[in-house]
């Protein structure tokens, strides 16, 4: 039940293997999302029912859990004509998931209980020159000051990864780096990177109860991104690339502007926060001075951006059919008059498609949820709830 880095319970494994140990770690991951489903309801004979094993494996099951520090008891539940079980709640007070989002200009750092109540959160501001070495100090403040604590870190980023390197990302101008390995290094425990856009559109579906077909999710802002989830799980490419749509061509000709990527008219060119709002744009504003600065912004380049971004999406929604188009990242700050020109741009009748609604995404998301969730899954195999992230949102 140990990870490969320190000596915290990691309940993935390779259960491929017909052996009684990943028996064992399917079951456990089998009771602990009964509790995670229902904390503070659940009970040891609810997760019998639940799984079908015996009454004595599910004891043994919640009492492993226990051990772990993964679960915890609660109050006696209602009596149904006999002893009154006891409850069982995740127990949110041991082991902590380390958040690291990192943007061109700042990092965020939140330490994430597993009951999805934040401990604590801090922001490291640096330059291109410091980053480096303001994010090893910051990483490394964080392991001593909650030693023998953090169970997995999750790190969003722009740019790809497999999880474990960064292949490329231009807005932090790393190619081929070995983030993974770098921060196991200084915390002691397992490291998955993630792409921000992703982590975003798994954000946005982890707080629906049912989510559904496809929805195309779009990140604007220096940079864009975009990802797809099908019934609320990300689906990912072959290449680890999928949504990369920042960099491909969409103007041409005397319209076509120079990109920081070196070629002329990719759709960052046109639609990203920095080509509609001008070089004074910062990933890290706050909403009241992204809409400041938008009050103040050409109409025609925001026009401009909004039909660039449009005609991209439309053809990539037609392509899949896609329930519907989410947009977020710092571009929710330009309000509705921004979402209307989009959508009216994307109104028009294409033979053969339906029409696609596009909305903002939810303002109330945090910013680590989806990283931290996927952080939860590679650790312990779990997910929180909906009404979980909501009520710790």
């Amino acid at each position: 039940m140990e990870s490969d880095i320190g000596n915290e319970p990691m309940l993935n494994g390779d259960d491929a293997l017909d052996t009684q140990a990943a028996v064992r770690r399917a079951n456990l991951r089998r009771a602990l999302q009964l509790v995670f489903h229902e904390p503070g309801a659940q009970t040891r004979a609810g997760i019998a029912r639940a799984t079908g094993l015996t009454a004595a494996t599910a004891s043994s099951l919640v009492a492993e859990l226990i051990e772990m520090r993964l679960v915890a008891e609660g109050e006696p539940a209602a009596s149904t004509g006999g002893k009154r079980p006891t409850t069982l709640s995740i127990d949110g007070d041991h082991h902590l998931l380390v958040v690291v989002v990192i943007r061109p200009t700042d990092t965020r750092i939140v330490l994430i209980a597993l009951d999805g109540t934040e401990v604590d959160s801090r922001r490291v501001a640096y330059t291109d020159a410091t980053r480096d070495r303001m994010l090893d100090a910051a990483v490394s403040e964080i392991a001593a000051a909650y030693a023998g604590r953090p169970l997995v870190a999750g790190v969003q980023l722009p740019g790809t990864t497999d999880g474990r390197r960064v292949f490329e990302s231009v807005q932090l101008g790393w190619t081929d780096v070995p983030l993974a390995d770098r921060f196991e290094g200084l915390l002691g425990v397992p490291v998955l990177l993630v792409n921000d856009v992703d982590a975003e559109a798994i954000a946005e579906a982890a707080t629906e109860d049912e989510p559904s077909g496809y929805r195309l999710f779009v990140h604007i802002g220096t940079g864009i991104g975009a990802a797809v989830t099908l019934d609320g799980e990300l689906a990912p490419g072959r290449h680890d690339r999928a949504g990369e749509i920042g960099h491909v061509q969409v103007q041409f000709g005397d319209d076509a502007r120079a990109c920081r990527c070196g070629r002329r008219g990719c759709l960052e060119s046109a639609s990203s926060m920095t080509a509609m709002l001008g070089d004074d744009f910062d990933d890290a504003m706050d909403d009241s001075t992204i809409a400041a600065l938008a009050a103040s912004a050409d109409g025609e380049v925001l026009a401009e951006g909004a039909r660039a971004l449009a005609r991209t999406i439309k053809l990539i929604a037609a392509v899949l059919d896609a329930a519907e188009v989410v947009i977020g990242g710092p571009a929710r700050a330009l309000g509705g008059g921004f979402l209307q020109l989009v959508q009216a741009e994307m109104d028009y009748t294409a033979t053969g498609t339906a029409s696609v609604p596009v909305r903002y995404a939810d303002a109330d998301a945090s910013i680590s949820t989806g990283v931290a969730q996927v952080a939860l899954s590679s650790a312990l195999g779990v997910r929180w709830s909906p009404a979980q992230l909501r009520a710790a949102s």
